[in-house]
């Protein structure tokens, strides 16, 4: 049964054969069963310099040299394959990406 209002009372109404039954305000929670789809962003701008969160390697930067670098992984094939690994340079930002 759902809550609906109707004039100054609040009634559950059965979806199915529409039945009404007065409740008091007080008495009812309203829970909500909705299952919500999750989704993955993940940045690769700017921002991720400037939070210094993600993990730190040792690694040669392809553009100036630079032996340190970010790192993170990401499942960009089919799952039976290894995930990519993103790396992007602590010194000038270059972001290149390794594969098995």
């Amino acid at each position: 049964m759902v809550p609906r209002k109707l004039q100054d009372k609040t009634v559950l109404v059965c979806r199915v054969c529409q039945y009404a039954k007065e409740i008091e305000e007080e008495n009812f929670v309203v829970k909500s069963n909705v299952k919500k789809t999750e989704e993955t962003i993940v940045l690769v701008d700017e921002r991720l310099e400037k939070m210094k969160t993600l993990p730190v390697t040792r690694a040669e930067c392809p553009k100036c040299g630079n032996m340190e670098a970010y790192w993170w992984m990401l499942q960009t094939r089919r799952a039976d394959e290894p995930p990519t690994r993103f790396f992007r340079c602590t010194k000038c930002g270059y972001t290149w990406r390794e594969y098995d």
